[in-house]
């Protein structure tokens, strides 16, 4: 299965969005707050904002990464961000 780029930058704009830039470039505002509010376990930390703009890349998966190692799918980040759809795994 191709993966799709993954994410090289990433700064806190306001609340739960976040400006997020793609390995071929692609630059996108995503708003994460239905990602996160209500869900609960490893994601109530992430409710607070002052916590949840601790955001920042983790470089070895190229996705974003919160001090408690919640992290995101980039594939799931990059198709949220262009439409794209998310490349099924092949079968044997």
């Amino acid at each position: 299965m191709p993966l799709l780029p993954r994410i090289t930058t990433v700064h806190h704009l306001q609340n739960y969005r976040l400006e997020i830039t793609f390995s071929d470039g692609v630059r996108a505002e995503l708003d994460l707050e239905t990602s996160i509010v209500g869900r609960g376990g490893v994601f109530k930390p992430l409710e607070d904002v002052e916590f949840f703009r601790q955001v920042r890349v983790d470089p070895e998966i190229g996705t974003l990464v919160w001090p408690n190692d919640v992290d995101f799918d980039p594939d799931v980040l990059y198709s949220k961000a262009t439409g794209t759809p998310i490349p099924l795994p092949e079968t044997i």
